[in-house]
């Protein structure tokens, strides 16, 4: 008996098309920033985390039932070894439109061009700070020159769309909004704001205590710069508005203060091979345990995913004391 055709894409039980998927390639980092880890973090042993090879066959599996767009995270993704060997394999999916990246900009300055080169459409750089030494403290190990310098390479590579991303914080660099839209206009590139997310414990704050609205952060664009609300969409979360007579646009990800779960198009895979249906939820399937049985194909996987579908919760619940809230810090998540 020949097996069932599978579908050609990914519709949850709320009718949502999942065509987007975040692949972590690793938990590891250069940085420990405040918001996304501990300083003293304890990383997956080898044998726990997805093989390149792996990471490519849950990537083509996707691909195949419709996914069109990955992006590639971490941790930070540029760290991983030999991760250029994934990049250039993923560019050259059949039915991929767009390959995107997630950094800390800290490797730019030598991979810009291989990954432009490879077929990396768009890339998100993260900058909390421009002054050297808060940079460094909110990151704990960063060296913000570097990340400048990964920046202005990526500027020279001419990528589709950069954007910076940076979560405002109080206490910590609330006071640089406009100073971070400044260096977005002057380079002609995007920025987008990050609400603080709660995941995990973060041990140099308390999350309710540093947490900046972006309503809030918007009102100080809005002393200098006019906005207006864009009808762009990408493939993630991000509400877009254009800068009047700019050719940047900011973008606000607001997932404290506004619940964008309703026209959710994505799920997480996790660099342990945990397929994550929500950021906020901790409803998932174990693909590695498939991965690694050899007496299951690409079809198993293929099934599990779709089936998957019907576990992917309606909203997350951040701050709501009736639900239990995720524990795993951003890295382990896939940022």
């Amino acid at each position: 008996m020949s097996e069932p055709v599978m579908p050609k894409e990914l519709v949850d039980k709320f009718g949502r098309h999942v065509d987007y998927i975040r692949l972590s390639v690793t938990d590891r980092c250069d940085f420990r920033c405040v918001y996304c880890m501990t300083e003293d973090m304890t990383f997956l042993p080898r044998q726990q985390i997805l093989s390149l090879e792996e990471l490519y066959r849950v990537a083509r599996a996707f691909t195949e039932l419709g996914v069109r767009k990955i992006r590639l995270t971490g941790g930070e993704p540029m760290v991983r070894s030999n991760v250029m060997w994934l990049i250039e394999k993923l560019g050259r999916l059949p039915d991929l439109d767009e390959l995107l990246l997630t950094t800390n900009g800290a490797q730019l300055d030598r991979y810009a061009g291989p990954l432009k080169a490879a077929g990396v459409n768009r890339i998100n750089i993260s900058i909390d700070s421009l002054n050297p030494d808060r940079f460094t403290r909110i990151s704990r190990v960063g060296k913000l020159e570097k990340v400048m310098e990964g920046i202005d390479a990526a500027i020279a590579q001419g990528f589709e769309r950069l954007r910076l991303n940076s979560v405002i914080m109080k206490g910590y660099n609330e006071d640089e909004v406009l100073a971070l839209v400044d260096f977005a206009v002057d380079r002609g590139i995007d920025i987008a704001f990050i609400e603080e997310m709660p995941l995990g414990e973060a041990t140099e704050h308390d999350r309710k205590e540093t947490t900046c609205s972006n309503a809030w952060v918007r009102s100080e664009i809005a002393r200098k710069y006019q906005l207006l609300d864009s009808a762009t969409r990408t493939a993630g979360p991000s509400r877009y508005t254009q800068i009047v007579g700019k050719p940047s646009r900011v973008g606000f990800i607001s997932p404290v203060t506004h619940n964008f779960c309703a026209d959710c198009n994505r799920v997480r895979i996790t660099v342990e091979g945990r397929l994550l249906l929500c950021l906020g939820n901790e409803h998932s399937i174990d693909l590695r345990n498939i991965l690694r049985d050899e007496s299951l194909t690409d079809w198993d996987l293929q099934k599990a995913i779709v089936g998957s579908m019907d576990l992917k919760p309606e909203r997350h619940y951040f701050y709501e004391k009736d639900h239990i809230q995720p524990v795993r810090l951003m890295n382990m998540t896939g940022g």
